[in-house]
């Protein structure tokens, strides 16, 4: 794992200065503390700092061709590095290194630009073809690790993080409104926009050319979930066997390194998925570690205890104390460089750094609720169907919500009165406005009141990206539809970039093997009946997983990895908090209504509502906007 940076002047005889790629580099240590290097002729420069992993002496970068006119810096791991580098042996290619960057020049050198579509991985690269003048951006498929760039100053500017390209002097930092009522909306900014004008993110399962001053993107590669709604489908017992298969496969790949591998192990079904697969693999007890909180309503620690317990796994735990965790709110703007309303956050954050003190490398459970279907939104939406068809209109309109606003209010992790009045606001909107609305933070109708009236955006503008995804998911049903949408939106803007954040400023690799692309594209073409059936998530995944994991994990229920944030805001962050909302400050940036976050403010601490959602997304984006803005 690694960061990677660099600079390309359109104009060839226009100079890039080494000190701007330190400066650069300098930005992206945490990512690749183990060595550093770059590479710079005329008008071209890039940079690299390298978390070694896979040839630990022999992996320096930039790597380079035979002639050394083609240089490539590259962020991640390549599972298939070994059968490309015989392959390309075979063709002729002679390797200088044991590494799996230096497959990318080879590749490019046989395939040209479709080399992209061989690469199985987790990646961001950067290739330059001096022959050519020409620099290929590859970002990998289903978006694990992240992409930045931008053209400014006759120039194309990239790196690993947003922060990388703020070093470049006088790059703009405008706020993009869109991407500002996007983020209150979603609680993150989905791709290609981010918080800035003008700079943007390369979507996953994308490449980017500039050559000559041009830029052009397209894309090598898309998720097809159409394909499962149209095919006769097989025994149960069939896609068990399969998947148990294709599952083993991508947990095997993703276990390659030349350093010890971990497991982050929440006790959920995906986490406790990889650890039993790696335990079946691994020839040595596979080390595995948790978390536990004080509060009972937030901890699942028992469950991670009783897998390790199971899987006879070396396992370690770390108890977050409120102090522990509190520390590191001030400090968030520092480890991302772009707002992202998520919580979790901070364990994922603390999670990290305690795994980092006993391996180099862990692998997750990301991606399996996206996969398989196993956000309780889902069952949400088929209950929606039940509630709107069954239920009188005076019984849905009147006598429910009267109801729900007068439920005692609860700060406990996801609480009944909590999950039951996003489902009332939920009503009555197209579903794929519902489902990021459950999902997210602020409702239309809040943000109207939040928002300047100079800030505000038409409702469409928001949710756009979420339409024209469902668009482009070819799927008639809506099932496929949502889960495209969680796979593009979801997954790619708040999860991924939530672990590469807290992972990588540890020094701590993070794979996910539920995401290989090998294991996506056979679990696209399942019928999605095998994912919902019925009210019961993930089915065909729990079924598989009966033979490796106790009952009482097989039959959890979907537990997100939340924080107290609730009850927090109301004690120990309340001088932040009120500190960083202050009436004087928010007028002082004229984006939002003082009143209107006041008036939030009183509600939640006076216990009349839950605004934890609402206040922690304005306290994240005011540290962000105070640290970089």
């Amino acid at each position: 794992m690694c960061g990677i940076c660099g600079v390309v002047y359109a104009d060839p005889e226009r100079p890039v200065h080494g000190k701007l790629i330190e400066m650069m580099s300098a930005s992206l240590v945490h990512r690749g503390p183990d060595q550093g290097g770059q590479y710079i002729q005329e008008n071209v420069g890039l940079g690299s700092r390298r978390l070694s992993i896979i040839d630990l002496d022999g992996g320096q970068q930039p790597i380079h061709n035979e002639d050394q006119t083609i240089w490539v810096v590259f962020n991640g791991e390549l599972y298939n590095y070994r059968e490309l580098t015989r392959s390309l042996t075979r063709r002729g290619h002679k390797f200088y290194t044991e590494t799996d960057t230096e497959v990318l020049v080879h590749a490019y050198e046989e395939f040209g630009g479709e080399f992209l579509e061989y690469l199985n991985g987790m990646f961001a690269f950067a290739l330059w073809d001096s022959r050519h003048q020409r620099l290929i951006l590859g970002r990998d498929r289903m978006g694990i690790k992240p992409l930045y760039y931008t053209l400014h100053d006759n120039a194309l500017i990239f790196g690993s993080e947003l922060k990388t390209l703020l070093t470049y002097p006088q790059l703009p930092r405008n706020i993009d409104l869109t991407a500002l009522n996007e983020y209150l909306s979603f609680e993150y900014i989905p791709t290609p926009r981010t918080i800035l004008q003008n700079v943007f993110k390369l979507p996953p399962g994308h490449g980017l050319r500039y050559q000559q001053g041009q830029l052009k993107t397209w894309q090598y590669w898309d998720i097809n979930l159409a394909r499962s709604e149209n095919i006769t489908p097989k025994p149960v017992q069939d896609y068990e066997q399969e998947l148990i298969k294709v599952l083993t496969e991508a947990v095997q790949k993703e276990m390659v390194s030349d350093v010890p591998v971990g497991v982050l192990l929440s006790g959920g079904l995906d986490s406790s998925t990889i650890a039993a697969i790696m335990a079946k693999i691994a020839p040595n007890p596979v080390k595995s570690f948790s978390i536990r909180f004080d509060d009972p309503s937030f901890d699942e620690s028992n469950y991670a205890r009783q897998v390790a317990d199971h899987l006879k796994t070396e396992h370690y735990e770390l108890t977050l104390t409120p102090k522990l965790t509190l520390d590191l709110v001030p400090q968030l703007a520092k480890v991302l460089d772009e707002p992202l309303g998520d919580s979790s956050i901070l364990p994922t954050f603390l999670l990290s750094q305690f795994t980092r003190h006993h391996v180099k490398v862990a692998l997750g459970g990301d991606g399996g609720d996206e996969l398989f279907g196993g956000y309780s939104t889902l069952q949400a939406h088929r209950l929606v169907e039940y509630y709107e068809g069954l239920l009188p209109s005076v019984v849905r309109h009147r006598m429910i919500p009267w109801i729900v606003d007068r439920l005692p209010v609860s700060f406990d992790d996801i609480s009944f009165d909590f999950k039951l009045r996003r489902f009332i606001a939920g009503r009555g909107i197209p579903i794929i406005m519902r489902h990021h609305q459950w999902l997210g933070s602020y409702t239309v109708p809040q943000k109207r009141q939040l928002l300047q009236p100079w800030t505000q955006l038409q409702e469409k503008d928001t949710y756009q990206v979420a339409f024209e995804h469902q668009q482009s998911s070819q799927a008639q049903d809506a099932l496929n539809q949502l889960l495209y949408c969680d796979l593009k939106l979801y997954l790619e803007g708040d999860i991924l970039p939530k672990v590469d954040r807290a992972s990588m400023a540890n020094s701590l690799e993070v794979r996910v093997p539920f995401l290989n692309h090998t294991l996506v594209e056979y679990v696209a073409q399942m019928p999605h009946s095998l994912k919902l059936r019925g009210f019961t998530t993930k089915y065909i995944l729990r079924r598989t997983m009966q033979d490796y994991l106790p009952t009482p994990i097989l039959n959890r229920k979907k537990k997100g990895f939340n924080m107290p944030v609730a009850k927090w805001l109301t004690k120990e962050l309340r001088p932040l908090v009120e500190e960083m909302l202050s009436p004087s400050r928010l007028q002082r940036e004229g984006f939002f209504n003082a009143d209107y976050v006041q008036q939030l403010l009183q509600e939640h601490m006076s216990g009349k509502a839950d605004h934890r959602k609402l206040i922690w997304t304005l306290l994240v984006f005011e540290l962000w906007y105070e640290y970089w803005g």
